[in-house]
């Protein structure tokens, strides 16, 4: 893959915060560990679309499906709303962000299409992009992270390595993500 590894991704996987939405007493990479796996039943039914298009894109299926776990819990948290999340700022499983003031994406595809993994995916490829250019002295790994963090707060709120979730929801997005793709990697089959 062109990205960097994302099993050589440093993390310190989800705060308590994040865990505590599956009422966890514990927070790290072990919460992440325990999400991911809680959502890897539901995340069969989504496989061959997330490998075709990580294959399509370059980018690792496990890294799919770990923001699919993270933004929307493999369809559990959307599956009643037609496919919307984030107060109807976010659409399909990987939360394309439509809010004009944010993203501003059109959806494209059904909420759990190959196409809309496809569109997102593509997002995603795109904001690894410009952080690789905002920051051309960071290894691949990092421009990676980087790229999971700017997936869900912009570019522009990557202002160094060390503080790359300051800005994200929960304020441990990337560090989740990561944690969660090395599970799907390692124990998924991703």
């Amino acid at each position: 893959m062109g990205y960097g590894d994302i099993m050589r991704v440093q993390t310190s996987g989800a705060s308590q915060k994040t865990a505590n939405q599956d009422n966890l007493r514990y927070s790290g990479v072990r919460a992440s560990h325990t999400m991911a796996q809680t959502d890897a039943g539901r995340m069969e039914e989504f496989r061959s679309k997330i490998n075709r298009v990580g294959a399509q894109k370059g980018i690792p299926p496990a890294l799919i499906a770990a923001i699919i776990s993270r933004e929307s819990r493999a369809g559990n948290a959307i599956k009643n709303t037609g496919g919307w999340g984030d107060h109807g700022n976010g659409w399909g499983l990987m939360q394309v962000d439509v809010n004009p003031n944010g993203g501003n994406h059109t959806p494209e595809g059904a909420w759990d299409s190959e196409e809309h993994l496809r569109q997102a995916t593509g997002i995603l490829v795109h904001f690894i992009g410009r952080i690789s250019t905002k920051f051309p002295n960071w290894s691949p790994e990092q421009k990676l992270k980087g790229g999971i963090a700017a997936y869900n707060m912009g570019d522009g709120n990557v202002h160094s390595y060390e503080n790359v979730d300051d800005h994200t929801t929960g304020r441990d997005y990337s560090n989740d993500v990561a944690a969660r793709a090395q599970w799907y990697r390692n124990h998924g089959g991703f």
